[in-house]
């Protein structure tokens, strides 16, 4: 169990309702479908599911754990134990409750006891992450290289992007990955300049070119990586692009220290596209923290001033995708340290021509 950092005082609130999957396996280890935690503000965190997680909730979480029959009811069971302790302002995670739930609620509400939109605490304490959240990645990211090393030996002309996809999915299986951290992108040809392409039909032909963006999952954590493959000769147009990309993916990475925010990196990846005339092809961030989620904060984006700290890990992925031309993306899973910065990703960052 994590104890909780939640500032009350500024929530105006003496509880928190913790709804949110991710944030709950973060506190109490819980990694079930089906739980959320109250919050209290002398600091007790209890943990209500449903039966089918009674003896697993009782194995991870140390403290208390409430189990409800009826689905429906743990929200309303967790607000009759907060005004049985005497908390009447219930703050709720307005980022992560829909209006429905919120609905079901606010229906249920015990006589005497607000609800306060709240949350955001728990995510900023997520994104610094402590010994075993790093040697978690590490694992994930490792397990990664190493099941994408061994699906692109089996490539071949005619094989599908789905084919492909799958091999990279199996590799990872194999190597104690719980699943892909993500939809595993493989895309060929022209349609690598769709950032985000869905593996389908299309065979590998002479001379494509490939994008493959992988992640797996593993010890409940996950790791990202894009590589770029060509199945034979590589045309000039391309070659120019990748060499562009790479440019400005390593300066990015240069750019990483503890202390500047993150937008700043993002600007720096932009800035040598820039001298390159592909500025305006670059259409998504430069990165994005992961941990338990594959994208977490802070977003290495134009309008995200977070300041970068120590014990982050952050995906820095500059691209540009061109029409009739196809798309280069060029990914690696880095920590921010101390001393500027660490390149967990071990998978070289050549084009690889197969």
């Amino acid at each position: 169990m994590r104890i909780p950092r939640i500032d009350f005082e500024t929530a105006k609130a003496d509880a928190l309702l913790v709804s949110n999957l991710p944030n709950v396996e973060y506190i109490t280890g819980f990694d079930g479908s089906n739980a959320l935690i109250l919050i209290e503000d002398t600091g007790d965190v209890t943990l209500f599911t449903d039966p089918r997680y009674t003896i697993h909730a009782g194995r991870v979480f140390p403290g208390k754990v409430v189990t409800v029959k009826n689905k429906a009811s743990l929200a309303h069971t967790a607000l009759k134990l907060a005004l049985k302790r005497k908390h009447r302002r219930v703050g709720f995670e307005r980022l992560h409750l829909s209006y429905a739930e919120y609905q079901t609620i606010s229906e249920n509400l015990p006589l005497g006891v607000e609800l306060v939109p709240s949350g955001g605490d728990i995510e900023k304490q997520r994104m610094v992450k402590d010994a075993s959240e790093l040697a978690a990645i590490r694992t994930a990211v490792n397990t990664n290289s190493s099941a994408f090393d061994a699906a692109i030996k089996k490539v071949r002309i005619n094989m599908t992007e789905t084919d492909l996809a799958a091999e990279i999915d199996y590799q990872q299986r194999r190597r104690g990955a719980s699943g892909p951290a993500f939809d595993t992108i493989v895309a060929f040809g022209e349609k690598t300049a769709l950032p985000h392409a869905h593996p389908g039909s299309i065979k590998l032909a002479n001379n494509d070119i490939m994008l493959i963006d992988v992640g797996a999952r593993q010890e409940g954590y996950t790791s990202d990586m894009t590589r770029m493959l060509c199945a034979g000769k590589v045309s000039t147009r391309l070659k120019q692009l990748y060499k562009a990309v790479l440019e400005s993916q390593l300066a990015a990475i240069e750019a990483i220290r503890e202390g500047i925010p993150a937008h700043k990196v993002d600007l720096t990846a932009r800035s040598v596209l820039k001298t390159h005339g592909l500025d305006e092809y670059f259409v998504h961030s430069t990165g994005h923290g992961l941990g338990l989620e594959i994208h977490e904060a802070p977003s290495l984006r134009k309008k995200d001033k977070t300041p970068l700290e120590a014990g982050m890990v952050i995906t820095v992925e500059p691209g540009v995708y061109v029409e009739g031309v196809g798309g280069i993306r060029i990914e690696d899973t880095v920590l921010v340290t101390k001393n500027g910065y660490e390149i967990l990703t071990p998978t070289r960052k050549e084009l690889i021509q197969l």
